[in-house]
């Protein structure tokens, strides 16, 4: 048999899988910074969940690209395709909790869609979302947690921003009556351009007088002042006035890489207000890194009633965030070793220098297979294994390790306090 991956996934090394592990952290103490709680939902939801009014849409891509199944007892099932019809599940099946619920969840969604460069069927997201505030408050919080993850990342980025009344309003102005598949459309203004879009409007069933009158009002590059001076509509004209006072709660902040985008409109037809999306800057992934936006209407049918409860959300795309961190670093690491323990004949009393070393909260290794001091120090190179202690008789009469530093060949005769402090240096 003849092994292979399935399509649209791949193993993820330990180089690899070390740099996934930081960026979660460095999500999570960020999350955790600005006040949100961890929350856990299954991977397998009912098909009836994932397919509900007020979930993805049915012109939405996401829709159309579940991952179907059925169980034993012939129940139709699904992949989850993001975190956030799940959350909302959860709220509308947990009427008692307290409002606002601001929660952070970090698992794989998957997604059965085209392949390219930082698109895969498997992916992990880190969202945050918080529940029930209306004004814009919310979104600014996040946004400027978005740039604060970025920052400690090293990651430049741009954070584009629209709002869905707006182009719903837009839309009605304009006289269209199937707004969400122009949405759909619209949403890829910058990707291909006026022309591509025309295009796709036209394979769509739409008019050349409709075409011609969406444009005159969204073009590429307008800023939201322009806009304010084309827009009639009262939909379109509470969505500008969200957004200006997004701005200025942003501005209040010191958020400075969000910039507005008048074709953003995301994929998913269950967003109702703002919307955004973040890309690397500087780089060759060209899909967004993180993206969200405000669902006041989900839960609410979630939860039936037909009651508004607000929502907004941002989800962060692991893998592609990896995919832009490798472009910027080589990934060496292939353990979380900060030092590899050679034990010369000294296997017992190496034993207790390492427990002692993990009681600091160092991560240490030790070679298990008795080999020579050469074929070890090639071992720790390979594994990008920083330092090596090695503890031979002559070092345990002198109470005292040799610390080797592999990059520079420095080696240097320690005692164990002086050996922790070097080793907990960043």
């Amino acid at each position: 048999m003849e092994l292979q991956l399935a399509k649209g996934v791949r193993d993820i090394p330990p180089e690899e899988k070390i740099v996934m592990n930081r960026i979660l952290s460095t999500l999570q103490s960020v999350f955790q910074q600005y006040g949100f709680v961890p929350l856990e939902t299954p991977l397998l939801e009912r098909i009836e969940t994932l397919t509900a009014k007020g979930g993805a849409g049915e012109e939405s891509d996401a829709l159309k690209e579940i991952f179907r199944m059925k169980d034993q007892g012939d129940r139709d099932l699904g992949l989850r395709f993001d975190l956030t019809v799940p959350l909302a599940r959860y709220v509308a099946m947990n009427s008692q909790l307290k409002l606002p619920f601001k929660r952070y969840e970090m698992g794989p969604v998957f997604r059965d869609g085209p392949i390219k460069l930082g698109r895969y069927r498997q992916f992990w997201q880190c969202d945050i979302d918080t529940i029930g505030v209306k004004g814009m408050l919310a979104e600014a919080e996040q946004l400027a947690l978005v740039e604060s993850a970025f920052q400690k990342l090293g990651v430049e980025i741009v954070i584009k921003v629209n709002n869905r009344k707006v182009l719903n309003g837009i839309l009605n102005q304009c006289e269209i009556k199937e707004k969400e598949s122009a949405i759909t459309a619209l949403d890829k203004l910058e990707k291909i351009g006026t022309k591509g879009v025309t295009e796709e409007l036209q394979q769509r069933g739409y008019s050349s007088e409709d075409i011609i009158s969406i444009f005159e009002i969204i073009k590429e590059k307008i800023n939201l002042k322009e806009l304010k001076k084309k827009v009639t509509n009262a939909e379109a004209q509470e969505g500008i006035k969200e957004l200006e006072e997004l701005f200025v709660y942003l501005k209040d902040m010191k958020v400075k890489c969000v910039e507005f985008d008048v074709s953003l409109a995301r994929g998913l037809g269950y967003y109702t207000g703002t919307v955004f999306e973040v890309f690397a800057q500087n780089s060759k992934v060209t899909s967004s890194i993180a993206g969200g936006g405000r669902y006041d209407e989900m839960v609410g049918k979630f939860a039936g009633g037909g009651r508004d409860i607000p929502a907004v959300g941002i989800a962060f795309g692991l893998s592609t965030i990896l995919d832009v961190l490798r472009e910027k670093q080589e990934f060496k690491e292939k353990t979380a070793a900060r030092a590899y323990i050679i034990p010369i004949q000294t296997v017992k009393e190496s034993l207790k220098i390492i427990q002692k070393l993990r009681a600091k909260n160092i991560a240490v290794d030790m070679d298990l297979n008795g080999k020579g001091i050469g074929k070890n120090l090639e071992y720790a190179s390979a594994q990008g294994i920083p330092y090596v202690i090695i503890i031979g008789s002559e070092e345990l009469k002198q109470k005292k390790v040799m610390l080797r530093d592999m990059q520079s060949g420095k080696q240097e005769l320690l005692s164990l306090a002086e050996t922790v402090k070097i080793l907990k240096k960043k």
